[in-house]
């Protein structure tokens, strides 16, 4: 999920998947507006409304429901992925047909709340992991695994103009989670990923990592704010921070 005036974040985070997981699978549907980009081995652009609702349902659009995707909005990017791992979550999620999204990074109030965001009855995968069932749409937002079916759910439930994307954290406690679509997370995290932006402005830590590539900024992005967002932790790393 992205539009024109963010490609510069999209870049970085298709980069940084580059530079963490050089052999991934994915290639990124990059939704644009009038921004078209050159087609290559990893993304393709599908022309969408300007709406935010439209712009995702116009990207599953010829999809299966039952088709495993990525999903990856912009607004966070990887900074660390335990890759190995993520490799088996996938061999085992596409063999298991009652997983309908697994999130590999436990964060926020899947951690912080499991008796009020988690069933407390583990399942557990081929590999020996463990995955918890998320009881709503907690940490819809994060990159993570997801059949179409769930997002053209959850999105076609939405109003069609939504006048800010922070709105979509209201927005999607009011459309209830279906029995069937289950969402999972895995017990241990395996991913540490950073925000790239707040209302509008980029956050420190994405400009940072910008900085660091051949990506151009443009004028809006070129002042960042003073906030640094990451979130997730590995074995003796950081834990999820947000300082300003």
């Amino acid at each position: 999920m992205t539009c024109d005036r963010y490609r510069a974040v999209t870049e970085h985070m298709i980069l940084q998947y580059e530079k963490l997981w050089p052999d991934h699978p994915f290639v990124f549907r990059v939704p644009y507006q009038k921004l078209q980009g050159a087609p290559g081995n990893r993304a393709e652009y599908v022309e969408t409304p300007p709406e935010i609702r439209a712009t995702v349902l116009q990207t599953l659009a010829g999809l299966d429901d039952e088709e495993w995707i990525y999903w990856c909005p912009d607004d966070k990017y990887p900074i660390e992925l335990v890759v190995d791992k993520i490799v088996d979550l996938v061999s085992d999620i596409v063999h298991s047909a009652e997983v309908s999204g697994l999130l590999f990074c436990r964060c926020k109030a899947l951690l912080r709340r499991p008796e009020a965001t988690l069933d407390p009855q583990p399942k557990i995968n081929s590999f020996g992991d463990v995955y918890l069932e998320r009881k709503g749409w907690h940490q819809i937002w994060i990159h993570q695994f997801l059949r179409v079916k769930v997002l053209r759910f959850l999105f076609s439930q939405m109003p069609e103009r939504i006048a800010s994307a922070k709105l979509m954290d209201t927005l999607k406690d009011q459309v209830p989670k279906l029995p069937a679509h289950r969402l999972f997370v895995t017990r241990e995290n395996f991913a540490i990923f950073g925000e790239s932006t707040h209302k509008g402005t980029i956050n420190r830590n994405c400009y940072e990592s910008i900085k660091r590539t051949k990506i151009e900024l443009p004028k809006w992005f070129r002042k960042p704010n003073d906030k640094y967002v990451t979130l997730g932790k590995l074995e003796g790393q950081s834990i999820t921070t947000q300082s300003r």
